[in-house]
């Protein structure tokens, strides 16, 4: 089933230079791209990015580590989306994420993470609203 996803390029990343070589694994693996932008990230948007995860020890320091500078937010669309780009990100611990996965090759730390995805069809739905309004994402036809 097609379907949409959120994938955001967190600050270590954009400060690095990686965001053209992660947008490229995307496309090779025929995702296509609807929307991207620059952001500077919001108290609330970090806050509501991060929701299931209020009260958790590590909550303050991950919506922190989000401001800390411009990341690139996107959207992305292709059969089970959700589902492959979480496979391709690999473990959230770069340390135990596989080589070949965008954590296993970029990350560096568990805290600095260099790239969020969306978990479930539902959590994308939401996230994506955080960052685009309906007009800003491009719609396809094929």
């Amino acid at each position: 089933m097609v379907e949409l996803t959120f994938v955001m390029v967190k600050p270590e990343a954009v400060q690095q230079g990686l965001v053209g070589k992660i947008i490229t694994r995307f496309e090779d693996k025929y995702f296509k791209l609807l929307a991207l932008k620059v952001v500077n990230v919001s108290q609330k948007q970090g806050s509501d990015l991060y929701k299931q995860h209020q009260g958790k020890p590590f909550y303050d320091n991950l919506v922190e580590y989000v401001q800390s500078g411009p990341v690139v937010a996107m959207v992305l669309e292709r059969e089970n989306a959700v589902e492959m780009v979480r496979k391709m990100i690999g473990n959230t611990d770069p340390l135990k994420a596989d080589p070949g996965t965008i954590r296993g090759d970029f990350g560096h730390s568990i805290d600095h993470n260099v790239i969020h995805a969306a978990d479930s069809p539902e959590n994308a739905d939401r996230e994506l609203k955080i960052f685009f309004m309906p007009e800003e994402i491009i719609t396809t036809t094929s």
